[in-house]
């Protein structure tokens, strides 16, 4: 009963986020029209959109990534604790390939952007 309530709370509370979204960007709408044709988003725009939302995925996915070994590796070293040290190599090792492609897919988003 309890999580179909939080489920319930979480779902308002989005829907009156995005609604707070949508109802400040109305002064902004309220100018004149531009000269010409009117587009939503531009091909700069959409690169930039594009990058932007890569960084932001290439930083969720090595956090996932480094969080799933760092678990691993914890749960490893307490079913076995004589082979905490290989362990602990391993998963330093693995972590900071992670984290280099990640940094390297936030730099390649982030060029679109800049």
């Amino acid at each position: 009963m309890e999580r179909k309530r939080n489920s319930k709370l979480a779902l308002a509370m989005i829907v009156a986020g995005l609604g707070l979204v949508f109802l400040s960007a109305a002064p902004a709408l309220a100018q004149e029209p531009a000269e010409g044709p009117a587009t939503f988003l531009t091909a700069t725009g959409a690169g930039e959109l594009g990058g932007a939302i890569g960084a932001g995925l290439a930083i969720m996915g090595g956090a996932a990534g480094i969080g799933r070994i760092g678990g691993s590796a914890v749960e490893s070293m307490a079913r076995q604790p004589e082979a905490a040290d290989r362990i602990a190599t391993a998963m330093i090792i693995t972590a900071a390939m992670i984290e280099g492609a990640a940094l390297f897919a936030i730099v390649v988003g982030l060029m679109a952007v800049l």
